[in-house]
């Protein structure tokens, strides 16, 4: 019996349109690891900053892998991929989600193994101890505010702009319209409501 070819994503991104960078680097590597492991490859490739959300080719990719056309997507490191380790654990998780696999050339991250299993396990893991992290640190900070007598949450509004909020939403206005006749944000509205 014949395998079946797994349908492959290889993204490459380059930071900039210099004609210094190229992705012939990276598509050179990657279209040879998908020789070897006999993928169908369709290349998407973007020149833009990774810090920016400005990468259509990448966003055409996602797009794609969410109606379930790949199998896998193959690129050259993490960095060319994800913003942020946050970005890349919840890109993995989607991934994961919709059962397609993911493979990292220079990390040697492969979910299609038991080992790059274990990778991703250990990232989503550490991404999840970060943000435990940072919610402790503004759970500190802000119980620190607290106790110099600084107030941390929305100031309330003035009780007579309560007691309008409150007569309007009886007459059946909108929240929206309520917000915008007395001046005050949807969600006021909303828990004075």
């Amino acid at each position: 019996m014949m395998a079946v070819m797994k349908r492959t994503a290889v993204y490459a991104r380059v930071s900039t349109t210099d004609r210094d960078q190229t992705p012939k680097t990276q598509l050179r590597e990657l279209r040879e690891y998908a020789r070897r492991r006999k993928f169908k490859v369709a290349e998407f490739v973007d020149k833009a900053s990774g810090r920016t959300n400005g990468r259509p080719a990448y966003q055409k990719m996602l797009e794609e892998v969410k109606k379930r056309k790949f199998d896998v997507v193959l690129v050259w490191r993490y960095d060319r991929f994800a913003r942020s380790t946050r970005e890349l654990v919840n890109q993995l998780e989607e991934f994961q989600s919709l059962g397609v696999d993911f493979v990292s050339l220079s990390e040697g991250t492969d979910t299609t193994t038991p080992q790059g299993k274990l990778v991703f396990t250990i990232m989503a893991g550490l991404a999840e101890f970060e943000s435990a992290l940072i919610g402790e640190r503004v759970r500190a900070g802000m119980a620190r505010a607290r106790d110099e007598g600084k107030q941390i949450s929305r100031p309330r509004i003035q009780s007579d702009t309560a007691k309008k909020i409150k007569r309007l939403r009886k007459k059946g206005m909108t929240v929206r319209a309520i917000s915008e006749e007395v001046g005050v944000s949807i969600g006021t509205v909303a828990n004075y409501s």
